[in-house]
């Protein structure tokens, strides 16, 4: 009686040791929305003020104004996630390039800049290590513990390669 016990008991440990390490493969769902846009940079870029860069890198198709960016709060920053990658809150691209200008200041200054004088501040026209696009972001029901998740499982491949 007692060896079945023990040997019911073993074979419940394991199952349970086996089931908790178990990793599910991530899927994407891409139905139109938001894009959950995971990216890891060279430097810690998160504070300045990002553009869009044109494909050749020779001008900037697009930009935030200092209203754009302080109507959005702190959204304005990047996510931290694991691994040093961030969730971008604003609407980058793998296209993206830093300025000098610090968010901060730049929202308070409402000073408006033209594309020319945000593109002869750009202090990095390739910050990028590694982009992805993982799907509607307003389909993950915990954003941040999901992609933590498919970080930390090596699940980016699962995502839409950018970069």
């Amino acid at each position: 009686m007692k060896l079945k016990l023990f040997t019911l008991l073993t074979l419940s440990m394991f199952l349970f040791m086996c089931k908790s390490t178990e990793k599910t493969s991530f899927k994407p769902d891409y139905k139109p929305g938001p894009p959950a846009i995971v990216y890891k940079t060279k430097k810690d870029y998160s504070k300045n003020v990002p553009v869009i860069l044109s494909d050749d890198k020779k001008t900037v198709s697009a930009y935030f104004g200092p209203s754009d960016l302080a109507n959005k709060g702190q959204n304005v920053y990047p996510t931290q996630l694991n691994n040093d990658f961030l969730l971008d809150n604003i609407g980058i691209s793998q296209n993206v390039a830093y300025t000098s200008l610090l968010i901060d200041s730049y929202c308070k200054s409402m000073k408006l800049f033209t594309a020319q004088e945000l593109y002869s501040l750009i202090i990095d026209f390739d910050p990028l290590e590694e982009m992805y696009n993982c799907g509607n972001r307003s389909a993950m029901e915990n954003q941040v513990e999901t992609l933590n998740k498919v970080i930390d499982d090596k699940q980016l491949k699962n995502c839409k390669k950018l970069k």
